[in-house]
């Protein structure tokens, strides 16, 4: 009985090094020339090590077989504009160390340097995709990393361009240390639940750095959003947290740093708002804390439309915005209180760090900007000065409650 069953031991060990050995792909001595037969060839839990070259293949397919892959510098796989680089449904997945190049562009298929259906426990790292329609597109897939990737296109609109990083159905999936540029939008999540974001570089996308639809219990932090069509969409979602990122130079008529869209429960703190035509625009968003942010030569700082109930915005810095603070309606149940705003002229005689006279933010002209926007060009006139002065000391169109009370006589630091 003892030696059958040390028999079977031996015949299982032998199987997991069989399966955890790693073969090698070349051009020429190497255990495989293809990656797709090393691909086939392997046993679930192996390892597959592509060598320096060129590689001219698409469509590779990993199906219900956990592999680890990796390249070596100089490992280059082009797909020569057809369909898929990986298309994998497995668990246990490791791809690293490549570059994938030339993407299929399609308008009826979704084509992804790597494609991952159904698939948990992945880590996708140090990929570079060049001429990318979608960079990686994960589906219905749980527990993953990816990370310190570089993602780009080369599509001239939105139509022939995909997202570089998109996930959908997925849940639990750390986003790290990804360079993405040139695509529809940087990094996309659709029903993505609790995920992390950090320390991407998303710049020249053509619509958005990052946008969440239907996706709770998110946090982004540490990223810069740059000269985007827009930085970042957030839009029917809850219980995101927004830390430490920078919005900066997202201009255009239809542009802002962040889109904040039937949003609940979120939290915005120590981001940056430069340089964009909007800092923050705010529709439907209803228990939101914005603290110690800072929003510095914007158009506007923050524009409020309709339904935004119950925020509150506390000790940010408002430095030399056009517009600090723009709002729909005369109606307010928002609070502002102890922010820094550089337009305020009121005087501290106690001493105690707080102005004396209480800050309006909204100016008469932002309601008549945004009643007529061809106004905009009598900014910075006598005239508006003489309005903006005279709806401060009678509110009539703007809520006469939207004040802050403690207007704070030096900026605010962390």
């Amino acid at each position: 009985m003892k030696i059958q069953i040390s028999i079977i031991l031996l015949f299982i060990i032998s199987i997991r090094f069989a399966a955890s050995q790693t073969v090698t792909v070349c051009k020429t001595g190497c255990d495989y020339k293809t990656i797709q037969t090393a691909v086939d060839s392997s046993n679930s839990g192996g390892k597959i090590f592509i060598k320096s070259g060129l590689y001219k293949e698409s469509n590779i397919i990993i199906y219900k077989k956990s592999l680890h892959i990796s390249g070596e510098e100089g490992t280059i796989i082009d797909t020569q504009n057809n369909g898929y680089g990986f298309s994998v449904e497995a668990t246990d997945i490791i791809i690293k160390n490549l570059t994938i190049k030339n993407i299929e562009v399609s308008y009826t298929k979704e084509y992804a340097a790597i494609l991952l259906f159904k698939s948990y426990d992945f880590v996708i790292e140090n990929i570079t995709v060049e001429k990318g329609f979608f960079g990686f597109l994960i589906q219905k897939s749980k527990d993953g990393i990816i990370n310190n990737n570089t993602i780009s296109g080369e599509g001239l609109a939105e139509a022939d361009s995909g997202n570089a990083i998109h996930l959908w159905h997925c849940e639990n999936v750390k986003i790290t240390n990804n360079d993405v540029r040139r695509m529809r939008d940087g990094i996309y999540l659709e029903f993505g639940n609790s995920s992390y974001i950090s320390n991407n570089y998303s710049t020249e996308n053509m619509r958005y750095g990052l946008h969440f639809m239907f996706s709770n219990n998110n946090t982004y932090e540490n990223n810069i959003f740059e000269n985007n069509g827009a930085g970042v969409a957030v839009m029917f979602s809850k219980k995101i947290k927004m830390f430490n990122n920078i919005f900066k130079k997202n201009w255009g008529t239809a542009s802002y740093g962040i889109l904040l869209k039937e949003i609940n429960d979120a939290e915005l703190k120590h981001n940056i708002f430069e340089d964009n035509t909007i800092g923050i625009n705010a529709d439907g968003t209803n228990r939101i804390t914005y603290t110690e942010n800072i929003f510095k030569n914007n158009g506007y700082a923050v524009k409020v439309h309709g339904a935004c109930y119950d925020n509150i915005y506390t000790r940010n810095n408002f430095l030399y915005n056009s517009f600090d603070l723009s709002y729909s309606g005369n109606l307010n149940s928002n609070k502002f209180e102890k922010n820094y705003w550089s337009n305020y002229t009121g005087y501290d005689l106690d001493k105690d760090g707080f102005g004396d006279i209480p800050y309006r933010p909204v100016k008469l002209f932002s309601y008549l900007v945004n009643r007529t926007p061809e106004s905009i060009v009598l900014l910075r006139s006598l005239f508006i000065d003489i309005i903006d002065f005279s709806e401060k000391v009678s509110p009539v169109f703007t809520p006469e409650n939207l004040i802050d009370n403690q207007p704070l006589m030096t900026e605010v630091t962390w």
